[in-house]
């Protein structure tokens, strides 16, 4: 029997703002099979299907700049609960937390984590503050302004190192030029990314070692999966790339393959676990994220970064994860939904008395 409830599925479609996503100078003539844009479409149809399997009502939205019409067909849709898709308006992923906010001030109950958490976990150097505040390891890192370039004597990192845009997710800007060994390497690379997507930076160590990602559900570790690079040419750094997920034909693409459960000792299992939990409760997630994880030689395990409202597509590491703990597709989007619910159930009580 399904649940009578209304769920709007409030998703972003995907726009480009940015002249090159691969994080290295674009090849002329040279056309990719950007998977990042061409599938979402395929997705939703997928995902509401699903929901349809369960619910009562499914209907979707897309969310533009325009808020003020956002605004009116939610609330001419009366959605109990919004499946909260949106992980940037228009291509800016900073208004991603702005959109949790808007459900927030309409009173609607909604999927995933709070403002607050979407907004800290986007910033990754602000994500790493409160990560060492809690205890919890993370790559050292040096947080560079757009357009200024540190001095030679200031910079205290030990080398090589790996160069990220602050503020952007999805692996935009990395590839493998975005790992450097020298500090003329760390100036060239911080004058490409400033010129291409006009942003700051945030420099850390680069963690020699295993690359992990834990699905974290509720209170609870799905198994842990890991992006394998046994088969990736031994002069490629080893690191995902936004090739790595997004660009069909490409040697990140074809030899950075998860493999899921991983294979890890008992120990080093419950390491990981552990420490994902203690990240996901420090950024204050809310029903389900992705702690990605680099598993050091010593075994130490290195937050790299926290992602509220992962991707969880039919082929996201996070339903390959849910699959390995036997829930099926439509068993974690019925999860997540959920939760909301869940809140919705507890407001309406709460009034009641």
């Amino acid at each position: 029997m399904k649940i009578n409830a209304n769920i709007l599925i409030c998703y972003n479609s995907p726009v480009s703002i940015f002249s090159v996503y691969s994080g290295k100078p674009a090849v002329d003539g040279e056309v990719s099979n950007d998977l990042s844009e061409s599938g979402f479409s395929n997705e939703l149809k997928i995902i509401t299907k699903s929901l349809k399997e369960r619910f009562s009502n499914v209907a979707s939205l897309p969310i533009d700049l325009d808020a003020f019409k956002s605004i009116s067909a939610i609330q001419k849709k009366n959605p109990k609960v919004i499946f909260n898709f949106v992980e940037s308006v228009e291509g800016i992923s900073a208004y991603e937390y702005c959109m949790a906010g808007i459900y927030e001030l309409l009173g609607v109950r909604y999927t995933g984590s709070l403002p607050s958490s979407l907004g800290n976990c986007l910033n990754k150097y602000r994500t790493k503050n409160i990560l060492r505040a809690s205890g919890i390891s993370t790559p050292r890192s040096y947080y560079v302004k757009c357009g200024e370039l540190p001095a030679k004597k200031s910079f205290n990192l030990n080398l090589p190192v790996i160069l990220k845009l602050n503020t952007e997710d999805a692996s935009i800007g990395i590839s493998e030029l975005s790992v450097v060994k020298n500090f003329t390497g760390v100036t060239k690379r911080l004058k490409f990314l400033f010129e291409t997507y006009k942003q700051d930076v945030i420099i850390e160590e680069y963690i020699e070692g295993r690359e992990l990602n834990a699905a974290v559900l509720g209170s609870s570790v799905l198994p842990i999966s890991e992006i394998c690079f046994g088969s990736l040419p031994s002069h490629l750094p080893k690191i995902v790339t936004y090739e790595g997920k997004w660009i069909a034909d490409t040697v990140y693409y074809e030899h950075t393959k998860p493999q899921c459960p991983a294979k890890l000792s008992k120990n080093i299992k419950k390491k990981v676990e552990e420490t994902a939990l203690a990240a996901f409760e420090a950024m204050n997630c809310r029903d389900y994220a992705r702690v990605d994880i680099r598993l050091a030689k010593d075994g130490t395990p290195y937050v790299i970064e926290v992602n509220p409202n992962p991707d969880i597509s039919t082929d996201s590491g996070f339903a390959r994860a849910a699959n390995a703990a036997g829930l099926s597709y439509g068993d974690l989007l019925f999860n997540i939904a959920n939760f909301a619910l869940a809140r919705h159930r507890d407001d309406t009580q709460n009034k009641a008395s």
